[in-house]
């Protein structure tokens, strides 16, 4: 098949390593960076430069991008797209760009379907990009009602064959709640976390759990910014619920009272082994 991929990122670049490292596809490429361009084909991660007039005849379009300019690109490309391709974008909120394609795809020979590969880096940009990136992870795909089963097998497929661990499919909703928890969360909490002037000192009194910490605070903020406004109304719920929780282990601390913070530990010991 022919894999025409936007956007040479941390993930786009990874995408094409893989696609290139698992399969015999075809991969093509593009990213406004001409250095980027270079680089890409130098090390191999694509065959050659994805052009306008090759889009057509491409058998799916990865589209990785910020959010809303998946959305844009896919729109003022929509009569570009051949028959039966697969558009699939790899925003990382997937409502913001679903509500806005998923409409626009409806009536067209081509489907498209929301994606979000589960795996990244604290590093950002297509020198950070890795071959093996996806080899443990899981790609979500929402496909709109109307993706018949034969375009959600197809897309399965393609990425157990590209080198994801698993597939799974759900709604945008769905996708944006798990994310505001598993994701956004982390990520406002290791920024968080470091600020503390403490930091500074670190080096010779941290180890490991420090290091999990902080990784992801390393963030590329202007993304960020975009992803955490466009699902504020879940990330909202899941930040006041962290809130109240730690006020819990802090009311315990305050008060002095090992009766009530064993429990409060127990209960964070417990919740962790459930999921093990």
């Amino acid at each position: 098949m022919k894999i025409g991929i936007i956007g040479l990122g941390l993930i786009g670049g990874s995408l094409a390593m893989s696609i290139r490292k698992h399969t015999e596809h075809t991969v093509f490429g593009y990213d406004i960076d001409r250095q980027v361009m270079l680089r890409a084909k130098a090390v191999e991660a694509i065959h050659d430069e994805l052009t306008e007039d090759m889009l057509p005849g491409c058998d799916i379009v990865l589209v990785s991008l910020f959010p809303q300019l998946c959305a844009d690109w896919i729109l003022a490309h929509a009569d570009a797209f051949g028959k039966g391709a697969l558009v699939i974008d790899c925003a990382g909120v997937k409502r913001h760009v679903f509500d806005q394609v998923a409409p626009a795809a409806a009536n067209r020979e081509w489907t498209y379907i929301g994606g979000h590969p589960m795996a990244g880096r604290e590093f950002s940009g297509f020198a950070n990009a890795r071959a093996n990136l996806f080899e443990n992870a899981s790609m979500i795909l929402c496909p709109p009602a109307e993706a018949g089963i034969e375009a959600r097998e197809a897309a399965k497929a393609f990425f157990l064959e590209a080198g994801f661990k698993m597939v799974r499919f759900c709604t945008p909703e769905a996708h944006d709640q798990m994310i505001a928890y598993t994701s956004q969360l982390a990520h406002i909490v290791s920024g968080a976390y470091v600020k503390n002037p403490l930091a500074r000192d670190h080096k010779g009194f941290s180890a490991g759990s420090f290091l999990d910490m902080t990784r992801v605070a390393r963030m590329n903020e202007v993304m960020w910014t975009e992803l955490f406004l466009e699902n504020d109304d879940l990330l909202l719920p899941a930040l006041d619920d962290l809130i109240l929780r730690l006020n819990q282990y802090r009311d315990a601390l305050a008060a002095r009272d090992p009766e009530q913070l064993l429990p409060v530990l127990r209960e964070g010991r417990v919740a962790k082994e459930a999921l093990d």
